[in-house]
């Protein structure tokens, strides 16, 4: 009996132990797994699952901090005030903020309604400010302004360390629509180099098109906001847009590489008509700068456009007083926003139409900056084997997430299995050597 009651103890510890191990291994992963991507439907943008909620202060003297590396989701009302967010920076990192606004997708709005990001230093000196429009289109969409803080020679001010603000406000003259607006706001943190170099940007590069890309198109479903962005690979692609949807998709581009992308937008079923600014194409740089746009308009014939010619990715380039040249200034992923007008749906039906992209990396990959320091996120500003996987296969940043959240599951089960197998046999003999023993003092044989 009492031999027995040393092997109901041991079980009981072992599944104690097993209860434990098991509780401590779903902990681990779900702490790392995102929540699962929202799948989102047409004219819906897709918003980081890993956004966290901040308010926008209306005073600088209340604005919540953000750190380097995330990403936050917060509402800018309709009414026309400043939201101020707080950072605090060192006195030799650059820090990129990018606000993508979210309007209402059935809202009216004007050419020059969108929004302004400006950084501003203690003192409300500017740092840089950018301003991004709804444009000639007319067509509520997902769009993005960035503003940075620089270090650098050609700076004049913002060069201390010490807490600076991001402002944002809507910009326009019409302010009519009704709505609250979202916004997705993402900080990323740019480390100094080890060694400063020419502050002269490149003067000459081949702004040559490349000659048409052949081939059979692949297929590959844009996502729906930023985080969603489906990768794509040099090569031909075809998607189906609704009218009034925003597809997403990225491409890995290395430092010494240049990107070359032409959209076509398929003929029409049915109807007749014209719509002028029906396909608008927008490239945004790694930390979701906006870089260059182009748009064309729709008689329900097969129309194409490309984005005009880009220096091939180089530091450099932030020298550059063109804003197009001065986006390219970082390796990693770019992104594509590609936007169907709604207005198409009264000529031509709301489809779904069909989408070409073109896409050309031209190039070998050169080595890049060395920098003092991690950027946050890491590898911001780089092109890793990982970037190259996921772009073969598509994955977006969520799946990529996941996969490496499996991969940890797989590593969990399989430390927790064979934890159990050495905890089991470690008590098996215990339990005996505790059963001999007490077969000893009752002189059982």
């Amino acid at each position: 009996m009492i031999a027995s009651r040393y092997y109901r103890r041991s079980w009981a510890a072992v599944g104690a132990a097993l209860a434990v191990l098991g509780s401590l291994c779903v902990s681990a992963v779900l702490s790392g797994a995102p929540a699962s991507a929202a799948t989102g439907t047409p004219r819906s943008y897709a918003f980081d699952d890993d956004a966290a909620r901040v308010e926008g202060a209306t005073s600088n003297t209340d604005a919540e901090k953000l750190k380097a590396g995330s990403t936050y989701r917060s509402p800018l009302p309709r009414d026309d005030v400043k939201l101020y967010y707080r950072l605090q920076l060192d006195a030799t990192s650059n820090a990129y903020v990018s606000v993508t606004v979210v309007p209402k997708p059935a809202e009216q709005v004007m050419y020059a309604d969108g929004i302004k990001v400006t950084v501003q230093d203690g003192d409300g000196r500017t740092c840089s400010y950018s301003e991004e429009h709804f444009g000639a289109a007319e067509s509520a969409r997902p769009i993005a302004a960035w503003a940075s803080r620089t270090i650098g020679p050609t700076e004049s001010y913002c060069q201390e360390a010490g807490t600076y603000y991001v402002v944002v406000e809507r910009t326009g003259t019409s302010q009519s629509t009704p709505e609250d607006w979202d916004l997705e706001l993402q900080y990323v943190s740019e480390p100094a180099l080890k060694q400063s170099g020419s502050t002269v940007p490149p003067e000459a590069w081949d702004s040559a098109s490349p000659g048409p890309l052949d081939g059979e198109p692949k297929q590959r479903k844009g996502g729906a906001g930023f985080s969603e962005a489906r990768g794509l690979t040099q090569g031909v692609w075809k998607d189906d847009i609704e009218a009034g949807e925003t597809l997403f998709y990225r491409v890995p581009v290395d430092w010494g590489q240049q990107l070359f992308v032409t959209a076509e937008l398929g003929s029409a079923r049915e109807g007749n008509g014209y719509v002028g600014n029906a396909l608008v194409t927008a490239l945004y740089n790694p930390v979701r700068g906006f870089v260059v746009d182009t748009s064309t308009g729709y008689d329900g014939e097969q129309k194409s456009e490309a984005l005009d010619p880009l220096p091939p990715v180089a530091y450099k380039n932030r020298y550059d007083s063109d804003d197009r040249a001065s986006g390219m200034r970082f390796a990693g992923w770019y992104y594509l926003a590609v936007h169907l007008n709604p207005a198409i749906a009264d000529e031509f039906g709301e489809g779904p139409y069909g989408l070409t992209l073109r896409v050309t990396v031209r190039g070998a990959a050169q080595a890049g900056p060395e920098y003092d320091g991690s950027p946050q996120p890491a590898d911001a500003f780089s092109v890793t084997d990982g970037d190259k996987d996921a772009a073969a296969s598509g994955e977006t940043e969520a799946e990529v997430a996941r996969g490496d959240t499996m991969k940890l599951v797989a590593a969990c089960s399989f430390g927790t299995g064979a934890a159990l197998v050495l905890f089991l046999g470690a008590w098996t003999v215990v339990a005996r050597r505790r059963a001999a023993g007490v077969s000893r003092e009752y002189g059982t044989p």
